[in-house]
């Protein structure tokens, strides 16, 4: 899963950042408007986490564009200036939800879940392999009745795996969706990942391999 977060607060991005990662989730953090709409020309977010003021622009504006590019990713947007008619205007702009400042962390990602629920948003629903069941949007797996503990990036590239589970993910495919674009990634620590990955599965007898097409990415297969 992975979000893109517009704020430019330096220390609520932080934290933000840092509380979404802890669950699971990539966060890609701009704090310009001009920045956000080329992050989302170039990538695909299971939701958008969008201040208001920002120094190129009203964060509002954003919504707009998107929906006219026909990206449909679900937007809540973090404001002070939590009015009714301030909610009004952004709810009918395209947003999702909204959320007055200061909040708790729990609540932003319970917010961030609803919205993902919802028919119009980017979720999918719970996915079985194997005796696997990944849920995408809680970033849980279960193996049978028994819930398989994994570190943030093993969870991320399972996750990525099983939504096209029998086709093959393309390795750079896998990094974008396990790091964020401010990331330098070593060459050998996607494959690092995986061979973790594979034990705790094999392990766990979750009934699921993963395949490494050389030279092309990975593939998670049934057995």
């Amino acid at each position: 899963m992975k979000i893109l977060l517009v704020e430019d607060e330096t220390r609520l991005a932080e934290a933000i950042a840092a509380s979404l990662t802890k669950k699971g989730i990539a966060v890609d953090h701009t704090a310009l408007l001009g920045d956000a709409i080329e992050l989302a020309r170039q990538q695909t977010y299971d939701a958008i986490v969008l201040d208001r003021r920002l120094p190129d622009g009203d964060g509002i504006t954003f919504i707009p564009w998107l929906r006219s590019s026909g990206v449909v990713t679900p937007v809540i947007v973090l404001t002070a200036r939590n009015e009714p008619k301030e909610r009004v205007a952004g709810l009918d702009l395209g947003a999702d939800d909204y959320l007055g400042k200061p909040f708790l962390m729990e609540e932003l990602f319970a917010r961030l879940r609803a919205v993902m629920r919802r028919p119009s948003a980017l979720a999918e629903p719970s996915i079985v392999a194997g005796r696997m069941t990944v849920d995408p949007i809680r970033m849980d797996v279960m193996v049978g009745e028994l819930q398989l503990d994994l570190p943030r990036r093993e969870l991320m590239v399972l996750v990525t795996l099983a939504k096209r589970k029998g086709k093959t993910v393309l390795r750079s495919a896998l990094e974008t969706e396990i790091y964020n674009y401010e990331e330098t990634i070593q060459s050998n620590a996607l494959d690092a990942h995986v061979s973790r990955l594979r034990k705790r599965l094999a392990d766990a007898e979750a009934g699921v391999s993963i395949h490494n097409i050389r030279g092309v990415g990975y593939l998670l297969k049934e057995h």
